[in-house]
This record gives C-alpha cells, sequence and structure tokens, in this order.
C-alpha cells in the first residue's frame, strides 16, 4: 500500500491572515510531504507495506512509527480547520457541558495545554471507550490511538506550524487557530464514535459472546 499526500480541504491562501500560505506551503507541502514519502520508503517490502496508517501506528516503533503517526496527525490537523463558520454540534456541547463545564472552559483549557506542551507535540481531544471526553497531549508524534481512544480534534504545536506567521508566539498562534476549528468536522467523528458503539450495543442482544466484549470495554 503506497501512502498519499492528501490535498488540503481548502484552497492555500483560505485560512488567511490566521495561517498564511506560505505557511501551508511549508507545512503541508514540504514537512507532511517528508513523512509520507519517508513512510514509504521504510515500509517497502517490509509487513507494513500491506497496513493502513492506524495497523501501522499500533505496531511499530522508531522511524515508522514516526513517519506513519505524523502523516495521521496531519491529516487530522488539516482536516480539523476550514475558513468556514462552523459550530459544534448539540451532541458536542453537551459533552463538553458535562466533561469541561462548558465550550469556553474546554477552549480555555485546552488552550492552556498547548500553550504549556514543552518542546514538539500535539494536543488532542478524544473520547474513550465508556463515552467520556479526554483532554490529552503527546510529545512528538504521539496520539490518542496510544491510548486506545478515538480522535476527535487536534492542534499542532510543532513549531513549523506557526513560526513563519507567528514566531515563536505559541499563545497567539493557538488563539487564532482556536476560530478555525472545523466543528463539523469534529462533530462528525463524534457521531462515527457513537453510531458505531450503538451497532455494538445492539448485538449485545443476539451474541452473548459479543456482549461480554462489549460489557469489557
Amino acid at each position: 500500500m503506497k501512502h498519499i499526500l492528501m490535498d488540503l480541504p481548502f484552497d492555500e491562501n483560505a485560512l488567511e491572515p490566521y495561517i498564511s500560505s506560505e505557511t501551508l506551503q511549508y507545512h503541508h507541502g514540504k514537512h507532511h510531504a517528508a513523512y509520507i514519502n519517508n513512510l514509504n520508503k521504510l515500509i517497502e517490502d517490509t509487513d507494513y507495506a500491506n497496513m493502513n496508517l492506524e495497523e501501522i501506528i499500533l505496531s511499530a516503533d522508531g522511524g515508522v512509527f514516526n513517519n506513519a503517526a505524523q502523516v495521521y496527525n496531519h491529516n487530522f490537523y488539516f482536516y480539523g480547520m476550514t475558513h468556514k463558520t462552523s459550530e459544534p454540534s448539540e451532541a458536542l456541547v453537551t459533552l463538553l457541558d458535562r466533561d469541561f463545564g462548558s465550550v469556553e472552559a474546554f477552549k480555555k483549557v485546552f488552550l492552556k495545554t498547548a500553550a504549556g506542551l514543552f518542546g514538539s507535540g500535539w494536543v488532542w481531544l478524544s473520547i474513550n471507550d465508556t463515552g467520556n471526553l479526554v483532554l490529552e497531549s503527546f510529545s512528538n508524534a504521539g496520539n490518542p490511538l496510544l491510548s486506545k481512544h478515538t480522535p476527535l480534534l487536534t492542534c499542532d504545536v510543532w513549531e513549523h506550524a506557526y513560526y513563519v506567521d507567528y514566531r515563536n508566539a505559541r499563545p497567539k498562534y493557538l488563539e487564532k487557530w482556536w476560530g478555525l476549528i472545523n466543528w463539523d468536522f469534529v462533530s462528525g467523528n463524534l457521531d462515527l464514535f457513537t453510531n458505531n458503539h450503538d451497532n455494538m450495543a445492539d448485538l449485545c442482544h443476539k451474541d452473548d459472546e459479543i456482549c461480554d466484549y462489549v460489557d469489557s470495554i
């Protein structure tokens, strides 16, 4: 399986003035592309060549893991932004209110966590198997798949994501990034998680073994 660099889901200048076309030329066109190219070279003629990104991330280490995870993380990051106005779904707002107090309280703790993450890495909103939202940060290429959580939203705090536009002012970048969140994408990820779990729960009425498995997670 050859991995292909995704197309940006928006025009290169669509996020200006908050994220410039120059940043995207480097971030997507150089860094993201390099992870793709490195991954394809590393997995050639190995067992990883027939795996998708998620399978590689959960089974690899070293350079194969780093490049696969960075491809996955960047895909998620770019799909999670838009120049169009969007709002979190009612279902997502309900969970944010329950687990963080409010959308505004979630914003505050998310941006604080992202600003305080030492060095390079990623901050994620994910959901665990019990349906609770989780805020988690990872250095370097980490992501919620490692915690067996379902990712909903991520922010890239590697310097190449913002240095052209904001130099070392990470908090300023984060505040502008918040206004670019594609809430339709985030809410859609929650819907997929909910539908998958509902389908598994329905099977419990028909198969005791599956029901035991669902109960165990």
